[in-house]
């Protein structure tokens, strides 16, 4: 799905920049902490939790500032390739996997482990439970459980041949249960009971989606029922617990059937409904279900191939038939895609908006026509505010009638910075070297100045300083006064094109307050994990997002999930600084600005034409790579 997370990054955002400058500064070459990893370093990633998790030859290794030794290393896997090293969005946890899964189970063994990188500890690992070989292995939130399919060795010989699943806490660390799939050297016609997606927790049983059919199981391993919808890939089940939605990605991998199934597990529908494409998101609402779908020809140039774009649906629950008479056309992908009170709204990537109401009737005038990649869409008193790469407007959410006299536009830009003005009550939109002002009662545009950054950037922040309006992008920052009137621009020169600088700003992870649902439904997780994506934000309210995501995570009871949330409550220790990587005097290095007067307050020497570092900005961390196996650590507060 290519759902909006709206734009955080007008109040948070790792800016990072090059200078050539020679400016008197408090300076500090010596690292606050050193790592020494005893193996070459291939990767670093900033977790949301704070965590930085540092890929080497022997494993993994994390690392936090507030300890001298790492938070864990686990090296019992060896070197992992990047695809093997899956982290678990908006939770503390890693999944590590080795060998083929599950289509090639039984030609090599597969290895799996769960790793909590905020407490350090290895939860699960295939390896010390015996299993041989791993089908599925799944983190489910918020019920804060891991769920494991495959063949386990353990017992005789007919249980180290049958599938099992197993449950486990993820906050005792502890096997909830576990179960066969089939019974031990049942005799009879083989059955193959590969497990093909993730499995569905319920309130007292578990649906376990298998190549011969849907398997349900008490918690003590008890039949329930079983039936023949095969394939599922990934299930939701509806508030209530008593309708599940299953669904299966046919053979040629382009296109969805979908499935509804009873608690008890009788189907629902007289047949499974197909759809064109993958699904990328599904919403149950009272009245119906909304389906998107993307197609991909997959770079056929046949004229009879798949049109690259998604397909939206609304289908009755009961019978899983078409309620609209005609579907919206598209013409594109579904880049935004929101349920309210009256109907569906939605954005294409190629541009354009439009809102259908549940029962399939234009609830806007006309298709809202806009430019390309509309980076935000978001609610606001006015209305609807929608921000491109080419023009913006806010328009009335009931009828699409726009608020403004008409569409700010200007040049396709390959950086639009947005911020709202609340002492002004004004918008202040950075595009094509301007800074233009919206008044929020009138929409009269103005220009209130001109930004004209050295090396042909544009301003990719901006953001309200004591009633100053502050912009930067990777070698520029300017602050202005609240009329327009520059107080100072600061130019910092790159080192050139040999000084590329590997960034993973992994505190951007803060956007994602939205909790990443939006890959739920490609991913198989349990989409109710942290309630609906499907809400339009609000502009510009970074504090009400954060404190969102701290809440959430705090509900889950969990420790870690607790560490995290007090992370989410803190303020960002370098709010103030924007970080500036520049060739000084004594050496290439990073330089601390004060955004509201432009001056250098530290300096960092790294003696690195190409260092790779990651810099924290909740915590107020830099860490660099100072050689193959080592990371230093350097306060920035």
């Amino acid at each position: 799905m290519k759902s909006n997370y709206f734009n955080l990054k007008n109040n948070l955002i790792i800016a990072l920049l090059f200078s050539a400058a020679s400016i008197v500064a408090q300076k500090s070459e010596t690292p606050n902490t050193v790592y020494d990893l005893g193996a070459k370093i291939n990767e670093m990633t900033l977790t949301i939790g704070g965590v930085l998790v540092v890929a080497t030859d022997d494993g993994l290794t994390g690392i936090k500032p507030t300890q001298s030794k790492p938070v864990f290393t686990f090296n019992t896997f060896g070197k992992l390739k990047p695809e093997e090293t899956d982290f678990i969005p908006n939770s503390p946890y890693i999944v590590v996997s080795q060998g083929a899964d599950s289509k090639f189970a039984g030609l090599t063994k597969t290895k799996r482990a769960v790793i909590d990188y905020m407490r350090g500890d290895v939860i699960f690992n295939s390896e010390n439970d015996n299993w041989n070989q791993i089908y599925t292995c799944n983190v489910i939130l918020p019920e804060n459980k891991l769920v494991v399919s495959g063949i386990q060795k353990e017992g005789d010989k007919f249980e180290k041949m049958t599938p099992k699943v197993a449950v486990y806490d993820l906050s005792s660390r502890k096997l909830d249960y576990s179960f066969f799939l089939d019974k031990p050297g049942r005799v009879g016609i083989a059955r193959d009971l590969s497990v093909t997606g993730t499995p569905l927790l319920m309130k007292d049983f578990l649906i376990v989606p298998t190549a011969q059919g849907l398997i349900a199981k008490s918690h003590t391993g008890n039949d329930l029922w079983e039936n023949k919808v095969k394939g599922i890939n990934w299930m939701v089940a509806d508030a209530t617990g008593t309708e599940i939605y299953g669904f299966e990605t046919t053979t040629n991998g382009k296109n969805t059937r979908i499935h509804k199934i009873g608690k008890n597990g009788d189907e629902l529908w007289k047949d499974d409904r197909k759809v064109q494409g993958i699904v990328s998101n599904f919403e149950i609402t009272p009245q119906g279900l909304a389906v998107v779908s993307d197609k991909n020809d997959g770079g056929s140039s046949s004229i009879l191939a798949t049109k690259n774009e998604s397909e939206i649906a609304f289908l009755s629950a009961a019978t899983g038939e078409d309620v609209w008479d005609k579907a919206p056309k598209t013409k594109g992908y579904v880049q935004h895609f929101y349920i309210q009170d009256d109907g569906i709204l939605f954005g294409i990537q190629q541009g354009g908006i439009n809102k259908i109401s549940f029962d399939g009737k234009a609830l806007f005038k006309k298709p809202l026509k806009t430019g390309e990649n509309i980076m935000i869409m978001a609610e606001t008193p006015q209305g609807l505010i929608y921000i491109t790469s080419e023009d913006a407007n806010i328009v009335n959410l009931e009828t699409g009638d726009q608020v403004w006299n008409k569409p700010l536009k200007y040049k396709n830009s390959p950086a639009v910075a947005s911020t709202y003005d609340s002492k002004n009550n004004r918008y202040l939109i950075a595009a094509d070297e301007t800074v233009f002002s919206i008044d929020g009662n009138s929409g009269d545009i103005s220009e209130i100045a001109k930004t004209k950054f050295d090396e042909k950037e544009m301003a990719n922040t901006i953001e309200i300083k004591n009633d100053n309006i502050f912009l930067s992008s990777s070698q520029n920052m300017m602050l202005l006064d609240s009329k327009g009137k520059e107080i100072y621009h600061g130019y910092f020169k790159s080192p050139g094109k040999s000084g590329f600088i590997k960034v993973l700003a992994g505190v951007v992870a803060v956007a994602s307050t939205a909790l990443a649902m939006a890959h739920a439904a490609k991913a198989g997780a349990n989409r109710s994990a942290f309630g609906n994506s499907n809400d339009l934000s609000s502009y510009n309210e970074y504090g009400k997002e954060n404190k969102r995501a701290a809440d959430m995570f705090a509900s889950i009871g969990d420790a870690s999930f607790k560490l995290m949330s007090q992370r989410f409550k803190a303020t960002a220790a370098t709010e103030n600084s924007q970080f500036i990587l520049s060739k000084l005097d004594d050496g290439i290095g990073l330089v601390k600005v004060d955004k509201n007067t432009g001056k250098v307050a530290k300096e960092i020497i790294l003696n690195d034409k190409k260092p790779e570092y990651q810099i924290d900005e909740l915590e107020g961390v830099l860490y660099y790579k100072a050689n193959n196996s080592t990371i230093n650590a350097y306060n920035l507060k």
